[in-house]
């Protein structure tokens, strides 16, 4: 068994600290900043950084103005759509009887596929105004995604939250009492997240858009192997409370949503070569 590493989920604590106001004493603080939070940004930045090193091969006349709009609007997408993905997939009864839960996102719950599903809508709203079809953009942008993704799961991790199942493996983790009363030595499903769907996802995607691709394929890249890892990793991660298992004693919630994306991916794939079989394209 490995030791869970004790990380204080709270990065950075400032103040609390007193303002003199029009001779009114304000204090403000203690600011706290999180982990988790920084983790949004490095893969923001890590997304723009890399984006940009692309940008060019994608459209020569894109400034890094445009191309900091994009990962703008994106990110709104995987905020606004993560957390209300959370809302409607995985605890739809405790918002409706109290709405103003949703804007208590201090307290988690966001989930990726709405957050995917608001990086779709971003993207089709922002190709529109900018002369660049939806596929044209989500190949453009799927490669850097599991920068985002990867640095989310080690946030989970350092939260101690989703983990996994109780095990007796070598590697097996107990987490802090807070998150984990029970105490038992559990799969660290959260790294194993990150090994896969920020990894080696990567790595895949990275190395496959190297080369010319058919529109359409370096997404249905994306969304085949991303529902794959997923669809694996649920296996040996613990559903959420609310919601348990669906069906078989084993189905979950999130093993339900990656099915459309595996279809997808496959349906994507075949159609992008289908409709070019002998394109080029120009590489992402």
């Amino acid at each position: 068994m490995l030791p869970y590493p004790q990380i204080d989920p709270v990065a950075l604590a400032l103040g609390p600290v007193e303002i003199d106001f029009f001779g009114l004493i304000h204090t403000l603080g203690p600011l706290k900043i999180h982990w988790y939070g920084l983790m949004y940004l490095i893969g923001i930045g890590g997304a723009w950084l890399l984006l940009s090193t692309r940008m060019k091969r994608f459209d020569p006349t894109w400034t890094r103005e445009k191309l900091s709009d994009l990962v703008f609007f994106l990110a709104m997408g995987v905020i606004v759509g993560g957390r209300l993905g959370y809302v409607l997939f995985y605890d739809l009864s405790a918002y409706l009887a109290n709405p103003g839960l949703i804007l208590e996102v201090w307290k988690g719950g966001m989930s990726f596929h709405g957050g995917f599903i608001g990086v779709m809508l971003a993207a089709l709203w922002f190709g529109k105004r900018n002369n660049k079809s939806f596929f044209e953009l989500m190949d453009f942008v799927a490669p850097v995604v599991p920068i985002g993704l990867g640095a989310g799961r080690i946030g989970n991790f350092i939260n101690a939250e989703l983990w996994g199942k109780a095990t007796d493996v070598p590697w097996a983790m107990v987490f802090p009492p807070f998150s984990d009363p029970a105490q038992l030595p559990r799969h660290p499903s959260q790294l194993y997240q990150f090994a896969l769907e920020g990894v080696a996802l990567f790595l895949i995607l990275w190395l496959y858009s190297r080369k010319p691709r058919p529109t359409m394929a370096v997404s249905g890249m994306f969304a085949l192997f991303y529902g794959i890892f997923r669809f694996i990793v649920e296996f040996v991660r613990v559903p959420d409370a609310q919601l348990g298992y669906l069906a078989f004693g084993w189905l979950t919630m999130g093993q339900v949503l990656c099915v459309p994306m595996i279809v997808a991916g496959i349906a994507l794939i075949w159609l992008a070569h289908r409709r070019a079989p002998s394109a080029k394209g120009a590489a992402l």
